[in-house]
């Protein structure tokens, strides 16, 4: 992988920062100081990439809060063994596709849509993330073609666990996902065997929509 950094004073600022809000996991502090997120939106919004704030993407998408993203990450690698074959539901721009291809040996990406998808695929190559895969699909459905998956990450909010990615999770898998619990969203982790803890999440997160998007 190329070195992706373009501002790293304002990247271990923001480093300095998730620290301070409670971030411990060193690997994803780690990958959050060497991606730089600015690469990952449009120019028009790189001076906010290092900001603790959520920044817009095509489609009415958004790119969440660098807390946020942290939570998940921090949720996935909270459990036993880190995993290597790593699913990402909700690949967005690329980033967090990209901070898990740090952490884990490959990770497949899915997005409902095709715009999303093509402009992730020119970042990650520009930045010769090579350990990716990446298309257009229904991410609920998962990717039954390189299933099982030692870890899934949801990067929207479900309000319950779809069985589909539940029956692709390998044997001592995990999936991290947003859930919705009443008015509120928590992380929660899912073990292959059913056991579960909940964490908080910083802010709330849009929900995942199921099917493929015909126009965008």
């Amino acid at each position: 992988m190329a070195d992706l950094i373009a501002d790293p004073f304002r990247a271990a600022r923001l480093i300095l920062q998730l620290r301070r809000q409670g971030i411990r996991d060193d690997a994803v502090l780690s990958a959050m100081e060497t991606v730089d997120r600015g690469a990952f939106v449009d120019a028009s919004l790189r001076k906010l990439a290092q900001e603790d704030a959520v920044l817009p993407l095509p489609c009415g998408q958004t790119l969440p809060r660098p807390l946020v993203v942290a939570q998940l990450l921090g949720a996935l690698r909270a459990n036993a063994g880190q995993g290597e074959r790593h699913l990402l539901v909700g690949a967005g721009s690329g980033y967090v596709g990209a901070l898990l291809a740090q952490i884990a040996r490959h990770v497949w990406m899915i997005d409902r849509y095709g715009e999303l998808v093509t402009r992730a695929k020119t970042r990650l190559a520009a930045f010769k993330v090579r350990n990716v895969d990446i298309r257009q699909g229904d991410g609920l459905g998962g990717w039954r073609e390189h299933a099982p998956f030692d870890r899934i990450l949801l990067t929207g909010a479900v309000s319950e666990i779809p069985e589909a990615l539940m029956a692709q999770l390998a044997r001592g898998g995990v999936l991290v996902a947003p859930v919705e619990a009443g008015s509120r969203q928590v992380v929660r982790s899912v073990s292959k065997d059913g056991s579960r803890t909940d964490s908080p999440i910083a802010e709330p997160l849009g929900r995942l929509i199921d099917g493929v998007a015909a126009a965008l």
